[in-house]
């Protein structure tokens, strides 16, 4: 019986595959716990729509990432954290400090999007932040701590 795959199915398919399985398989299994349709004409027609749907959204969606990321490329952030007399800051910058330091530059960048060289920064200086914008659109980001 051919099916069209809703979900992963290890060691059978991914998403939107279209495989062969036995009748019993695809009747007792996948249909029922909403792992497969049946691969009618119908179906397949909706399965190549939704192709062609998504891959339009995800070639805009990406264009839209290397827009900002064309903006963010040459831009600098600035910041402020209490120091002591030494140059240690008191606590640590993170991820959390740096969204909040590129969204008042005007852009809407999310924390789960960044990552900085180290878990927590507790010095003053200057690093470089990687902000992942879309799948495969990474743009690095120089930041600069100064001490209040």
């Amino acid at each position: 019986m051919e099916i069209i795959l809703i979900q992963d199915v290890e060691r059978l398919g991914s998403k939107d595959d279209i495989v062969n399985v036995k009748d019993g398989y695809a009747r007792n299994f996948l249909i029922p716990q909403k792992k497969a349709v049946v691969a009618t004409v119908s179906a397949k027609k909706v399965l190549e729509e939704n192709i062609r749907q998504r891959a339009h959204k995800e070639a805009r969606l990406r264009d839209e990432a290397l827009a900002i990321a064309e903006k963010l490329a040459n831009k600098k952030v600035s910041i402020g954290a209490k120091v002591s007399s030494a140059g240690k800051i008191f606590g640590s910058v993170n991820t959390i400090q740096v969204s909040e330091a590129i969204n008042k530059k005007g852009f809407e960048i999310e924390r789960k999007q960044i990552s900085l060289p180290a878990d927590s920064i507790k010095e003053v200086g200057t690093y470089v932040a990687k902000i992942k914008l879309y799948k495969d659109v990474i743009v690095d980001l120089e930041f600069e701590v100064v001490g209040e």
